[in-house]
């Protein structure tokens, strides 16, 4: 009977207060729930995997809609111009010499040369902008133009330090601006 005390004092008063006692305590109670989890469970078939696993792969696009990529390999319909109105070549050519101006130019005459070429959203953008804060003084070739619909294109005009880029919409054939961008080269 002492044998099994003095066991069991050891065990209480130093096995236990260690860190490896500890440690072991946890490891028994850690193995104790899995293997208690384990025989309520009962036997499971290890080739199951997922339980809740499509038996196709997930698709997010419709595979019979054709390509939605950014490169269409489709040439874009060519705009379309109301019979007596300008064409967006001729709308972006007017439009650059509106907006490079002349020297001495106020901001009130430099805004009325745009005012006929562009969106009202245009418009409201522009004011308050002064024409000498623009980058160049002289077109530098013949626009180039990137057709996206037939209500929309992009055209390119090539400057004497730069490259501007204009978006151009039409309202029942006429084109008008709406975006300008500035590109240094």
């Amino acid at each position: 009977m002492t044998a099994m005390r003095r066991a069991l004092e050891f065990l209480f008063t130093r096995a236990l207060r260690s860190r490896l006692g500890v440690a072991l305590v946890i490891a028994v109670l850690v193995l104790g729930v899995i293997g208690a989890a384990r025989l309520i469970s009962g036997p499971t078939d290890p080739a199951d995997g997922l339980s809740s696993r499509p038996n196709q792969p997930i698709t997010t696009v419709d595979p019979t809609a054709g390509d939605d990529g950014v490169l269409s390999t489709e040439t874009p319909p060519s705009p379309v111009t109301r019979s007596g109105a300008r064409t967006p070549e001729q709308t972006a050519e007017r439009f650059a010499t509106a907006w490079l101006g002349r020297p001495g130019m106020t901001a009130e005459e430099w805004q009325a040369g745009m005012r006929p070429l562009s969106t009202p959203t245009l418009i409201e953008k522009l004011d308050g902008a002064e024409p000498a804060t623009v980058p160049a003084e002289k077109v530098a070739g013949p626009p180039s133009m990137r057709e996206r619909t037939d209500s929309f294109v992009e055209m390119l005009l090539p400057l004497d330090a730069g490259q501007l880029r204009l978006e151009l919409v039409a309202s029942d054939g006429e084109w008008l601006v709406d975006v300008v961008d500035w590109e240094r080269p």
